[in-house]
């Protein structure tokens, strides 16, 4: 359990970080309501090239492939990856999962996301479905937030090594399946409760405590 002393640290810290935090929920939340099929398909694809690396080369691969996301080869988009990103051949997470969108959906994207009855539907449909490659928990929740979703939280390494700093879980590995995932995510909630603040803002806080950056 988290002590009255940390809490009020968190609480300090937090204070100092607000106005950046609550700046990129903002931005996440103006995708939520302008987004169009191919902007939410360009952040999945974010979220496939981030995972394992982070953010700086997700981005910088995502940039390096923007102008062929929605039609080029696995091929040609992995070898356009190379140099840029340490694993290329996630070009063909991102070729099939695009095209298994295409054809089960019709790229429908925005409207796809908006017909799940309720958050973990939709969550579970893109961290469990198989035809969505190099998706898990972490980063369906990761995706999800950056188009305007909120009430996740983004379990990667800086956050948990901050909920394990804290005491919140006993280790510090990553959580191995759904339901440990959705425990933690429980904790999390509860100690956003006691600061006064959403899970989306704790985990940000979180993650920046460790990265010094407010994540993207």
């Amino acid at each position: 359990m988290v002590i009255g002393d940390t809490l009020e640290e968190l609480k300090s810290e937090y204070a100092r970080r607000k106005d950046s935090i609550e700046a990129q929920l903002g931005e996440f939340r103006k995708i939520r309501e302008s987004a169009d099929d191919r902007k939410i398909f360009e952040e999945l694809a974010y979220c496939i090239l981030t995972s394992a690396v982070g953010p700086k080369v997700g981005l910088k691969s995502l940039e390096a492939i923007r102008d062929i996301l929605l039609d080029g080869t696995a091929e040609y988009t992995e070898s356009t990856l190379k140099g840029v990103h340490k694993y290329p051949e996630k070009a063909y997470f991102i070729v099939h999962t695009r095209e298994y969108l295409k054809r089960e959906y019709g790229f429908k994207l925005r409207e796809l996301v908006d017909s799940f009855p309720g958050p973990e539907e939709r969550r579970d449909f893109f961290a469990l479905n198989k035809d969505i490659k190099g998706i898990g928990y972490t980063q369906a929740s990761h995706f999800l937030r950056n188009i305007g979703f909120p009430g996740y939280a983004i379990l990667d390494k800086n956050v948990i090594k901050s909920l394990y700093d804290l005491g919140i879980i006993d280790s510090p590995k990553p959580p191995s399946t759904g339901k440990r995932y959705k425990e933690i995510e429980g904790r999390m909630k509860s100690l956003a409760g006691e600061l006064g603040m959403g899970l989306d803002e704790l985990d940000m806080l979180l993650w920046s405590l460790k990265t010094g950056r407010i994540p993207i």
